[in-house]
């Protein structure tokens, strides 16, 4: 046996696994293949992984894949068409415009919605729940009650009460989304940073001579991260039907813009005998809704410390 052999390389694998990083680089990218191993265990989770990805590459794309205009129609030749008809792949609407590309188009408003929501709504939560957290006392006490006012009102009633003085219109309803949309953040937050705030991390830091501001920021907020994500995306859904349920009212996206709710509020006079002018925006709003509900189901299982050791 010759002992001068080299020892053999390790795999990417073994690489990733290892139990003795050797930088915080090998660190971070094996936490993060454990997180990803442990996701794609989870088939429905990778589903509605791959209907996000679905919804991205269609708004992405829509100037390609949209075979007619979203905007204009031919009343005298295509009104109410049924599904397959010939150019018309899920039929047309009482203006004779193609439903299917305006579904295609309306996904772009869609994730403008949950993506401007979502950066508005979730750093104010996280900023109130974690100083809320970490002050205590009175600062606590102010900015959580300030919360509980929020939490008080149905997150439907007062966005409306918000558009109906802001205005109908696009920008306005994502302002009162997410408007209602923070104070479930903070709860959360501030839980998490009441968990973290006393441990010998933050301490040991606050003896190194970090100012609050600095803790929060640097320390405390990182740590929050992984639990507001996953109720970023299981919020997700809730988002999308606000925003339908302010366009079937006509406080959302004003016509013609094809917004999934407010094509829906045009075909519920069409409900029974052209039922596919409202059950087709329907059903759009159904599959994206559940694909993120999938989404943030697996995302909830593969951040779950408590997994790890199992």
């Amino acid at each position: 046996m010759n002992t001068n052999e080299a020892p053999l390389k390790p795999t990417l694998r073994e690489w990733l696994l290892s139990d003795r990083p050797r930088s915080r680089r090998q660190a971070r990218l094996g936490r993060l293949y454990v997180i990803w191993s442990r996701f794609t265990e989870n088939r429905l989770a990778v589903a509605g992984l791959l209907i996000l990805f679905g919804l991205l590459f269609v708004a992405a794309f829509a100037d390609v894949l949209a075979p007619h205009s979203p905007v204009q129609g031919d009343l005298r030749g295509a009104r109410l068409l049924p599904p397959g008809s010939a150019g018309y792949l899920l039929g047309t609407d009482d203006q004779g415009r193609d439903i299917l590309s305006r579904l295609i188009y309306g996904s772009r408003l869609t994730l403008f919605v949950v993506v401007l929501v979502a950066v508005i709504a979730a750093p104010v939560g996280l900023l109130v729940g974690t100083i809320s957290g970490y002050a205590g006392g009175f600062v606590d006490g102010v900015l959580m009650r300030i919360t509980d006012i929020f939490l008080a009102f149905p997150k439907l009633v007062l966005a409306l009460a918000l558009v109906a003085a802001l205005g109908p219109g696009i920008e306005n309803a994502v302002l009162a989304i997410a408007v209602t949309s923070w104070p479930p953040y903070a709860r959360i937050a501030r839980a998490e940073t009441m968990t973290f705030r006393n441990s010998d991390y933050i301490s040991a830091v606050r003896l190194m001579g970090a100012s609050p501001a600095r803790i929060v920021t640097l320390h405390i907020m990182p740590l929050c991260l992984s639990s507001l994500i996953v109720r970023v995306t299981l919020d997700m859904a809730g988002i999308i039907l606000t925003a339908a349920g302010l366009g079937f009212l006509g406080l959302g996206a004003q016509p013609p813009l094809p917004e999934w709710g407010a094509m829906i509020a045009s075909g519920r006079r069409f409900i029974l005998d052209q039922w596919w002018v409202a059950a087709m925006p329907g059903a759009a709003i159904l599959i994206v809704s559940l694909g993120f509900n999938l989404l943030g189901d697996g995302l909830r299982d593969a951040l779950d410390p408590r997994e790890a050791g199992q």
